[in-house]
């Protein structure tokens, strides 16, 4: 889907998207989302029959007392779906959340923040949505949905059986070199990786974010041959 229809279909919406207001060092974001494309983010695409759980995740740049940064969640050990791991909120998209190719997933992203993590979705500006990935293990057709905590509120744990921990990470923790990994999973794959909060960011999440940061602008050099070993059952 082209950058063109994305957006017109967001707009046949409800939920619009707007960029009115949104604060200066969120430019270069702004800028990566409206120019990048399917591939530069990810290998993994959606089926081209169609196939595949269509879902959202809210990626949420709030400012926090040590600057930009953004919100974050470990899900339950208990899920049958990418347990333990940090992620951003999000989930399936629910009937109610209306049509997949319109406004659904922006819908979808704002309702799971809020049965996730507490997040009041009247305080959240949605600005922009990246193309549809594909998540194989899980079989999720995911749309990024990117939002400006415009207005913070109260987070953290709502239903322990889903959610184990919710937190925000620093942009300058992201781009620490320090910070960064290679995750290498017993199977053979490996992507970036982040050490951050006590967490090992890592799959879908972490190459989201990796992108994120490299079309920004806002990558540093890291040793992409540190390496993380992950879990067998991961």
């Amino acid at each position: 889907m082209t950058r063109a229809s994305r957006t017109h279909d967001i707009q046949d919406g409800d939920l619009v998207l707007t960029k009115d207001g949104l604060p200066g060092w969120l430019d270069p974001v702004v800028h990566a989302v409206e120019t990048v494309e399917p591939l530069q983010l990810s290998r993994f695409l959606p089926p081209e029959d169609g196939g595949g759980r269509q879902s959202a995740v809210l990626i949420l740049f709030g400012e926090g007392e040590l600057g930009p940064e953004l919100l974050l969640m470990e899900r339950a050990s208990s899920l049958r779906s990418h347990a333990g791991q940090p992620s951003f909120p999000g989930g399936a998209l629910d009937p109610e959340d209306g049509d997949p190719k319109a406004d659904g997933p922006l819908r979808a992203a704002l309702r799971e923040a809020e049965e996730e993590t507490g997040l009041d979705p009247r305080g959240v500006q949605l600005f922009g949505v990246l193309p549809k990935l594909y998540i194989p293990v899980s079989g999720f057709v995911v749309t990024p949905v990117l939002g400006w905590w415009r207005e913070p509120t109260p987070v953290g744990v709502v239903d322990p059986a889903e959610t184990a921990r919710v937190f925000t990470v620093p942009v300058a923790d992201l781009t620490d070199p320090g910070n960064r990994a290679t995750a290498v999973h017993p199977r053979g794959h490996a992507g970036p990786a982040f050490l951050v909060e006590s967490a090992l960011v890592w799959g879908f999440t972490a190459g989201i974010i990796d992108r994120l940061l490299h079309y920004a602008g806002w990558e540093r050099p890291w040793d992409r041959d540190k390496q993380v070993p992950l879990d067998w059952r991961a």
